[in-house]
Formats: structure tokens, C-alpha cells, sequence
């Protein structure tokens, strides 16, 4: 097939999948009513609250209705896309979650809302899920030391760089494409061969003439509004002598690249009685990649807005001290009157002091085992844990603990307790680089039974969307709804990850001539099945799938296929376009299914492959979105901490329904400290 030919069935096929994903793969609209209005609720999800000053981006469909209006061109939509990345998207050395495959993270959504900085490649991947999101053309290309992208509008291929935040008008106004940039480079070149691929004399020629001596060329450069009167791009990190060497051609380059990315990913504050969510405009020092041992802090840690290489974040209309933020999930189950109950995923043989028990929650029947299992699903990464609890141990009795961060599929014990003294128990090697886990208390014995019982994490956020104010009027609004929650499976495939991430084979996939190696899954004949099981708490309302792939011809694909029946029959919802794309074939597919049995909970999730050359699978993700058993709206607390002109303000606001919205007026330009959410009393 013709490159151009096959590019535009890629598209159209992103297209199709993705607008699936804005129409019933993910929450669009967080209003309405709330869900099981006449039931105990025991689980208020999508809490969010949105300040008039920042633009909200806690999901794909969020950005879209905050940054494209249908009114704009195509080529405004572009700006519009490259815009809202490096406002959100610092060039900086990328977090690392290991899921894929050369380990850092390419979420779109994920590095807006949960980090705040990356580097070219994942920017790359950005502008690629933005693009095709709302159904335009982009590709990847790498060129010498840099990763960059283009999309595609007025018939032609336009660069539009996020990371280094810049492009290159042409003499038409519109933006040249890499190949156009190039060309020019290389004809400048001509004309000054002696400073081809050197970085001094580069450097020291973008200094001459006043530091202005960059001004002399090429055209296309010299009529870029990036670069400042020193020819600096925005973050001062990189500058015009930098700009002529990544498109000099140098190392074979530019060729077209698919650099791989996921979309799951959504902001869905969840909240039970006794959970409490802060996020801060502040750091202690605590980030993702602080493990690895050969990778420092990123930059972004310590800077601050408005000065430096974040000097042009300010005026961008970030109104955050800094980027990095470190907040705190806790949840102090509410054992004594048994409303933890409607926020667990189990609890066997309890009886509570609200029932009669002596301890807050106890064996019930002394014979038998006790069983609680709960959820701490999260929508930013933890840092560290820490499960403190008071046993109270009867005869011959014990507490066992057990951790599970593979959707209960395999459990790990973290440790079986005979006394009464209170415990404080280190989680953090267990749920560091997680978004969700599973813990299984057991209590044995009559008598048998906890007093307390508390989980507490570190979390790392991005400080760049958080609801913030600005001086005089600002107008907040509260929303929550639906009562979804959402079972993920997104493992690593490489097994060189494992003791990083949490591996495929944990999920228990039933592997028919495929096997997890070359950094993926790979078929073992001409064609093969990898199904993974998924249960979730209560009724499936969606299955959203992707995978980043490659496939060299037409008979190198990967179909989707759901099965709600046990296996008993399998229903295609998509499959990959083959071949891949670029000179890897490598390419990104979703697909969603809503045509969901009334009261399923079990899915099977089947990747059928066949090949002829080579079909692989770098990476996949898995969303089950589900209704919440004791899903629905209960008031939630919003508090709010700030100073103006050296003050601690504070302002505590209940949210009696699932939307509304309240005004906060600041006399002085406030520095904002922290947002908490909790249900209130």
C-alpha cells in the first residue's frame, strides 16, 4: 500500500477508536444525578473541582472542551494542541513507571495531571494522541538529538515542537515541516561550512553581533517567534546553535518514528467516608524516579515559576510556585459503625461495636475465618505507604495482612501478627511507582478482632492543573458523578522490568502460542491468543483496550476480542492496522466495547495475533469501567489553604450536591498551599 494511502486508514482507524473513547470510553460530563440515590453510598466518585484561572485536563475529553472550539481551522486547532503540551509538559528527564518499553512514560493525560514534566520523545507521543484524538494527522520523526513532531493541515506536514517550544513560519505564515527545516539548515550550511557540527563556534556565532548573530540566518529561523533577542528558545535550555545541529542531518537523520503511547488513564478522585485527599502546591523532595540509581532529580523539582527555565510559564498563565507536587491519600476505615463495609471489596464473618462487638470489628463467628479486603485505587503515583492498624488478638489468634498489586490475582504476605501492640507497617516497597492495590486482612480466633485500621501514602501530582486563584475574582466549581470505577491492567511485557513494575504473567493470562519475551508479547507460529481475566466489583459498563504494536505487513495484526460468557464465545471490537508505521512499523490501536451484558462482571479480554513476519505487542492497557455497587453523592468537604501578602488563609467549603459552584476573592496575589478533599460530617 502507498505510505500516504495506508497513513490516512491508520488515522481513520485511531479516529474511529478514539471518538469511541470520548463517547463511551471515558467520563465526558461529571454532573448529573448521582447513581443508587436511595442506597447507603459508601463511594462518591470523579470528585473534582475546577478554578475559572486554569484549564482542566483530567481527561482527554476534558481538554478537548477546555482548548478546541469547532470554530477553529485546522491550523488553529495545531497551535492549539502544541500550546496546551508545553504548558503542561516541562523538557526535562522523563518519569519512569516501566510499562513501556524503553521504561518512561508516554500518557498524555497521565504527565499533565500526575508530573508536569518529560522530554521530546514523550511530547512527540503527545502531539500524536492530541491530533488523532480530534481526528487530524500527526507522525513522529527523529532528528539529530531530538525527537519532534508534525501535524498535518493545509494539505502539508507542519512542524510544531512542545518540548523545545517552537516551529518555523515559512514565508507564507505557515509553519515549515522537518524536511523544509532541514533543506534550509543544510543550504546555510553551504555558505558557512565551518560551523557544521560545531557546537562552539555555533554557540559562539548565535553570540556575536550583540548576541544577535543568529539573526543572520537561515530565513526560516530568524522569522521564528520562539527565540528571544539572544536567540534563546523559551526555557532557555536550548537556543539557535542548538536548533542548526538537530536538523543538520547529522546520524543519518530525519526518518519518521511512532514513539508509542496510552490514553487510559482519567483523573477520578474517589472518596469513602474516612478518605482524605491533599494535594499541595509544594514539595517535600519526593518524585518517581528518586529509586534509580542512574537517574538524578528532575530539574523540575526544585524550580520555581515565573524565574529561570520556568520563566516562561508565568506568563503562559501557570499560577503555581512550582511543578512538582507531593500530596497525601489517607484512609482511616470507619470499623466501629460499619460503614466500611460499603467501600470494601470483602468483608466476611465481622461484626462491628455498632453490632455488639467488643473491638470495633471482630470475628463473628469464632470457627471461622474474619475476611476484609479493600481497594486503594489512586489517581497519582505513591511514593511511599503505611498501613497502621490495632490488632485485638484472641486465643490463639492472629491478624494476617496481605498485599496484592495485580487485582487480587496473586497475593504477597506482609506479615501475620499474635500480640496487641499497634502496628505501623512500611508499604512503600511494595506499592512505590502504583496507581491501585488490594490489602486482605485475615483475623483468626474468637475474639479476634482491630481496634484501627489506617493506610497512608505519599503521592506525586502535577502542581500545573490544580484548581488554583489569581488576584480579585475567582469562581470555583464543584462537580462528582458518575459512580464509576475502573479495574486497570497495565502491566510491563518486558521481564527485565519486573522487579520495577508489576509483570504481565501476574494477571494470570492464559498464553496460547504467544509468550511474554522481546520486550512484549510475542507469537510463537503464525498465530496465537494471549486472554487476560478481569472481575470487578460491580457492573461492567465498558472495556477500553490499546496496545502499541508492530506489524510489517498486512497479515501481521492483532484483533481485540471480549468474551462476557467464560470463553464460551469471543466478539471482535478492532484491530490493529497493519502494517505498523515508520521504518520500525510500529503503531498505537484502541478500541472500546459498550455492548455489555446486563450484570456482567466478569470479562475476558483475548489479543488474537497472526503474522507472516512479526507481530508484537510493546505494551497494552486495559480499562474495565464499572458501576459502583454503593456508588452515589454524599456532601464533600473542599478546604482550601493560601497566603496573601505573607497571610494563611483558609476556606472550607461543603458541597452539598454534585455540583455547585462558590466564589473566593483575593485582595492580594495569593501563593497556594493546598487542596483537601474529604466526605463531610
Amino acid at each position: 500500500m502507498h505510505k500516504h494511502s495506508f497513513y490516512m486508514s491508520f488515522v481513520a482507524g485511531l479516529t474511529l477508536a478514539y471518538a469511541g473513547l470520548a463517547l463511551g470510553g471515558e467520563v465526558a460530563d461529571t454532573g448529573g444525578t448521582p447513581a443508587n440515590a436511595n442506597r447507603p453510598v459508601g463511594v462518591v466518585s470523579f470528585v473534582k473541582v475546577l478554578s475559572n484561572k486554569i484549564p482542566d485536563v483530567s481527561s482527554l475529553a476534558a481538554w478537548k472542551k477546555s482548548y478546541i472550539k469547532d470554530d477553529m481551522s485546522e491550523e488553529q486547532k495545531a497551535q492549539t494542541i502544541w500550546k496546551s503540551i508545553w504548558q503542561h509538559q516541562y523538557q526535562d528527564d522523563p518519569p519512569y513507571e516501566f510499562i513501556h518499553p524503553e521504561g518512561h512514560l508516554a500518557d498524555t493525560m497521565k504527565i499533565f495531571n500526575v508530573y508536569g514534566y518529560s522530554y521530546c520523545g514523550i511530547a512527540t507521543a503527545h502531539t500524536e494522541t492530541l491530533t488523532r484524538y480530534i481526528g487530524m494527522q500527526a507522525r513522529g520523526y527523529t532528528i539529530n538529538r531530538h525527537v519532534v513532531p508534525e501535524i498535518f493541515h493545509d494539505n502539508a506536514w507542519h512542524l510544531y515542537d512542545a518540548s523545545l517550544i517552537c516551529y518555523f513560519p515559512k514565508t507564507d505564515g505557515k509553519a515549515a515541516s522537518v524536511e523544509e527545516i532541514k533543506t534550509a539548515v543544510l543550504d546555510w550550511f553551504a555558505t558557512h561550512p565551518d560551523l557544521k557540527g560545531n557546537d562552539a563556534k555555533l554557540g559562539d556565532f548565535q553570540k556575536a553581533d550583540n548576541w544577535q548573530g543568529w539573526k543572520r540566518g537561515p530565513e526560516w529561523l530568524v522569522k521564528s517567534p520562539a527565540y528571544s533577542n539572544s536567540g534563546w528558545l523559551p526555557a532557555s535550555t536550548h537556543g539557535w546553535y542548538s536548533t542548526m545541529q538537530e536538523y543538520d542531518g547529522g546520524g543519518g537523520t530525519p526518518f519518521q518514528w511512532e514513539p508509542g503511547y496510552s490514553t487510559g488513564y482519567q483523573v477520578n478522585n474517589q472518596l469513602r467516608k474516612g478518605e482524605k485527599l491533599t494535594r499541595n502546591w509544594s514539595n517535600k523532595g519526593l518524585h518517581v524516579n528518586m529509586t534509580l540509581k542512574d537517574r538524578g532529580e528532575p530539574g523540575a523539582l526544585k524550580a520555581k515559576i515565573g524565574e529561570g527555565s520556568f520563566a516562561y510559564c508565568a506568563k503562559a498563565g501557570d499560577l503555581a510556585p512550582g511543578r512538582v507536587g507531593n500530596g497525601t491519600l489517607e484512609y482511616n476505615l470507619p470499623l466501629a459503625d460499619g460503614s466500611f463495609r460499603l467501600g470494601a471489596l470483602t468483608a466476611d464473618n465481622l461484626q462491628t461495636k455498632s453490632e455488639g462487638a467488643k473491638a470495633a470489628v471482630q470475628v463473628k463467628d469464632g470457627a471461622k475465618d474474619g475476611v476484609l479486603v479493600f481497594r486503594m485505587p489512586s489517581s497519582y503515583v505513591y511514593l511511599s505507604g503505611t498501613l497502621e492498624f490495632t490488632p485485638v488478638v484472641g486465643k490463639d489468634g492472629s491478624v494476617a495482612v496481605q498485599f496484592s498489586d495485580c487485582n487480587g490475582n496473586e497475593w504477597k504476605d506482609v506479615g501475620t501478627y499474635k500480640d496487641a501492640a499497634a502496628q505501623k507497617v512500611d508499604l512503600t516497597a511494595l506499592c512505590f511507582r502504583r496507581y491501585d492495590y488490594q490489602l486482605r486482612v485475615t483475623l483468626k480466633g474468637a475474639g479476634t478482632g482491630l481496634d484501627a485500621l489506617k493506610v497512608s501514602h505519599d503521592i506525586q501530582h502535577s502542581q500545573r492543573p490544580l484548581p488554583a486563584f489569581d488576584q480579585g475574582e475567582n469562581t470555583l466549581t464543584f462537580s462528582a458523578g458518575p459512580a464509576e470505577g475502573t479495574v486497570t491492567v497495565e502491566p510491563t511485557l518486558n521481564p527485565g522490568y519486573k522487579d520495577k513494575q508489576v509483570f504481565a504473567a501476574q494477571f494470570k493470562p492464559e498464553l496460547v502460542n504467544t509468550a511474554l519475551e522481546n520486550g512484549g508479547i510475542s507469537l510463537k507460529g503464525a498465530s496465537g491468543t494471549a486472554t487476560f481475566p478481569i472481575e470487578t466489583p460491580g457492573e461492567i459498563t465498558r472495556v477500553r483496550i490499546e496496545s502499541y504494536y508492530r506489524s510489517r505487513n498486512a497479515a501481521d495484526t492483532w484483533e481485540y476480542q471480549v468474551s462476557f460468557d467464560g470463553g464460551k464465545t469471543f466478539k471482535s471490537i478492532g484491530k490493529t492496522p497493519s502494517p505498523g508505521y515508520g521504518p520500525t512499523q510500529q503503531g498505537v490501536f484502541g478500541a472500546v466495547c459498550t455492548d455489555v451484558p446486563a450484570g456482567a462482571k466478569k470479562v475476558l479480554v483475548r489479543f488474537a495475533g497472526t503474522q507472516n513476519t512479526v507481530a508484537i505487542l510493546f505494551t497494552l492497557r486495559i480499562d474495565v469501567d464499572y458501576k459502583e455497587p454503593a456508588g452515589g453523592f454524599q456532601p464533600v468537604k473542599v478546604t482550601y489553604k493560601w497566603q496573601e501578602a505573607g497571610q494563611d488563609k483558609e476556606q472550607v467549603f461543603v458541597a452539598k450536591k454534585p455540583d455547585e459552584v462558590w466564589k473566593v476573592n483575593c485582595a492580594a496575589k495569593p501563593l497556594m498551599k493546598s487542596i483537601i478533599f474529604e466526605w463531610a460530617e
